[in-house]
C-alpha cells in the first residue's frame, strides 16, 4: 500500500522534511524555503493562552442516564424520561497551578460536566467541594492572585495565602474542607462533585425550585495524605491524569450518581440563612438528597488539546427546565466563564466539536457571522440580521426559566442577611463531625501553612477565624502553631 504524501499547508508535496534549503552546501538558508519558514511560524503558534484557573485539567466522554423520575420539578427534556441517555464530556482540573502543575496537590478540584441535550447544551460547572472560599464574585480576582505565584517570587507565597484568608471571615468553612482528609484527592475517579452554586429548576406548571448538584462517586471517596501527595506528585507529575485515561482503556468506567436537594421558591426569602450564599451548605435533614441518575465516563479524548484544552463550559449554558439564581458568585461566573474562552479560544469556539450543539444540525441557529476561525459556510448565503423576512431562526417566546422577583435600588449592597446567617457556624460543624484522627490532621496541615506566615497580626486574624468556628478547633490551631514556630 503506497504511504500517504506529506504536504505544506497549502497542500503542496513536501520533497525533503530533513534538509532545510541553504545557499550551497553549508551556506546560509534561504527565506524562500516555505517549508521551513511555514513550519517554525506555526511551531511558534502552537500554544494558547492557558486557562487563568483551572488550567491543569484531564476529560472524558460518556453518558447520563435518568434512573428517578423528576419532572415535578423541572420540565428540562433530558431528565424527562426515566432511562433517557445523554452525551456528556466531563473535564477533571486543579484550580490555583499552572498548565505543568502536578495532578497530586492540596487544592480543589474542577468538576464540569457538558451534557449535550436535545435542546442545546448544558454545562454545569462546579468543584469537588460543596462550597467555595468567597461569596462575592468582585473579590475573585484578588483572591487567585492571593494563591497564585507571587510577582516578586514566582512561587505561592503563605503570606499571600493566609492574608487573603485572614481578611475574608467567610472562607473558614472552605478551608476546613481544604486542609481537611478530602483536601488531596487519590485521583479524579474517587471524588465527590459538586454544582456548588443554587440554581433554579422550572416545571411544567412554571413552578420555580432551587436547587443544589451532588455527584456521589461510586468508586468510593479515597484520598492522600499530605505525605503522600508529595511523594507521588514526585515520581509521576500526571498521576490523575494517567489513572483516568489507564482506568478508562481498561474497561473500568467510573461513574457517578447524581442526587439533588431541592427547596421550594417561596422558602428561600425566610429561610434560617442566604440559601444563595456559595459559602455555606444546605443540612441535608432540611433538604434531603433525592436521587436523579447516574454519570459514566467511558471514552477517553483521541487528542488532548482539541477536546481537554478546548473544551469550553460555560454556566450561562442553560437549556429550558434549568436557570440561574441569585447567588452572587454564580451571576458573576455566568459573565467571566464564557468570556475567558473567548479570550483564549475566540469568538468562534462553540464550532470546535467538543464546544458543538449536537441539538441542532449543522451548529447553532443565530445570525453570529465571521471573526477568527470563522468556517467556511457559516451562515452560508443567509441574511444575518433579525428579524427578516427569508426564514432565518425566529425567537420563542418561552423562557428557559422563571422569571426573579427583584425589588429595591440600585447599587453596591451587602447579600440580606437571614436570622442564622454566620461565616463561621458550618466550618464549625464540620470540625465537630470529624473523628479525633482527622481532627489531628486538619490541625497539622493548617498549621504547617499558617506558621511559615511572617506577619504576626495575619497569624492572629486566622486564628480568631478558627476560635469563632469552635473553641477547640481555634485552641488547637494556635498551640499547634506556636509549637512550629519555637523550633
Amino acid at each position: 500500500m503506497s504511504k500517504r504524501v506529506l504536504t505544506t499547508e497549502s497542500g503542496a508535496p513536501v520533497a525533503d522534511n530533513q534538509n532545510s534549503a541553504s545557499a550551497g552546501v553549508g551556506g546560509p538558508l534561504l527565506i524562500q524555503d516555505q517549508h521551513l519558514l511555514e513550519k517554525l511560524a506555526r511551531f511558534n503558534r502552537e500554544r494558547i493562552p492557558e486557562r487563568v484557573v483551572h488550567a491543569r485539567g484531564s476529560g472524558a466522554y460518556g453518558h447520563f442516564e435518568v434512573t428517578d423520575d423528576v419532572t415535578g420539578y423541572t420540565h428540562a427534556d433530558f431528565l424527562g424520561e426515566i432511562g433517557k441517555r445523554t452525551e456528556v464530556f466531563v473535564r477533571f482540573s486543579t484550580v490555583a497551578d499552572n498548565l505543568g502543575g502536578a495532578d497530586a496537590v492540596r487544592d480543589p478540584r474542577g468538576f464540569a460536566v457538558k451534557f449535550y441535550t436535545e435542546e442545546g447544551n448544558y454545562d454545569l460547572v462546579g468543584n469537588n467541594t460543596p462550597v467555595f472560599f468567597i461569596k462575592d464574585p468582585l473579590k475573585f480576582p484578588d483572591f487567585i492572585h492571593s494563591q497564585k505565584r507571587d510577582p516578586f517570587t514566582g512561587k505561592q507565597e503563605p503570606d499571600n495565602v493566609w492574608d487573603f484568608w485572614a481578611h475574608a471571615p467567610e472562607a473558614t468553612h472552605q478551608v476546613t474542607w481544604l486542609m481537611g482528609d478530602r483536601g488531596i484527592p487519590a485521583s479524579y475517579r474517587h471524588m465527590n462533585g459538586y454544582g456548588s452554586h443554587t440554581y433554579q429548576w422550572t416545571n411544567a406548571k412554571g413552578e420555580a425550585f432551587f436547587v443544589k448538584y451532588h455527584f456521589k462517586t461510586n468508586q468510593g471517596i479515597r484520598c492522600l495524605s499530605t505525605e503522600q501527595a508529595q511523594e507521588l506528585a514526585g515520581k509521576d507529575p500526571n498521576s490523575h491524569q494517567t489513572d483516568l485515561l489507564q482506568a478508562i482503556e481498561r474497561g473500568v468506567h467510573p461513574s457517578w450518581t447524581l442526587y439533588v436537594q431541592i427547596m421550594p421558591a417561596a422558602e428561600a426569602a425566610d429561610y434560617r440563612f442566604n440559601p444563595f450564599d456559595l459559602t455555606k451548605v444546605w443540612p441535608h435533614k432540611d433538604y434531603p438528597l433525592q436521587r436523579v441518575g447516574r454519570l459514566v465516563l467511558d471514552r477517553n479524548p483521541d487528542n488532548v488539546f482539541a477536546e481537554v484544552e478546548q473544551a469550553a463550559f460555560s454556566p450561562n449554558n442553560f437549556v429550558p427546565g434549568i436557570g440561574p439564581s441569585p447567588d452572587k458568585m454564580l451571576q458573576g461566573r455566568l459573565f467571566a466563564y464564557a468570556d475567558a474562552h473567548r479570550y483564549r479560544l475566540g469568538v468562534n469556539h462553540t464550532l470546535l466539536a467538543v464546544n458543538a450543539p449536537k441539538a441542532v444540525p449543522g451548529g447553532a441557529q443565530n445570525y453570529g457571522r465571521d471573526g477568527f476561525m470563522a468556517v467556511n459556510g457559516q451562515g452560508r448565503h443567509a441574511k444575518n440580521y433579525e428579524p427578516n423576512s427569508y426564514d432565518g431562526p425566529v425567537e420563542t417566546g418561552r423562557p428557559l426559566s422563571a422569571p426573579l422577583a427583584v425589588a429595591g435600588y440600585t447599587g453596591s449592597h451587602v447579600a440580606p442577611a437571614h436570622t442564622k446567617d454566620d461565616d463561621f457556624f458550618q466550618a464549625g460543624e464540620l470540625y465537630r463531625l470529624m473523628s479525633e484522627e482527622e481532627k489531628s490532621r486538619l490541625v497539622a496541615n493548617i498549621a504547617g501553612g499558617l506558621s511559615q506566615v511572617s506577619r504576626d497580626d495575619v497569624i492572629e486574624k486566622n486564628l480568631a477565624h478558627f476560635h469563632a468556628a469552635d473553641p477547640e478547633y481555634g485552641k488547637r490551631v494556635e498551640e499547634a502553631v506556636r509549637a512550629l514556630r519555637e523550633d
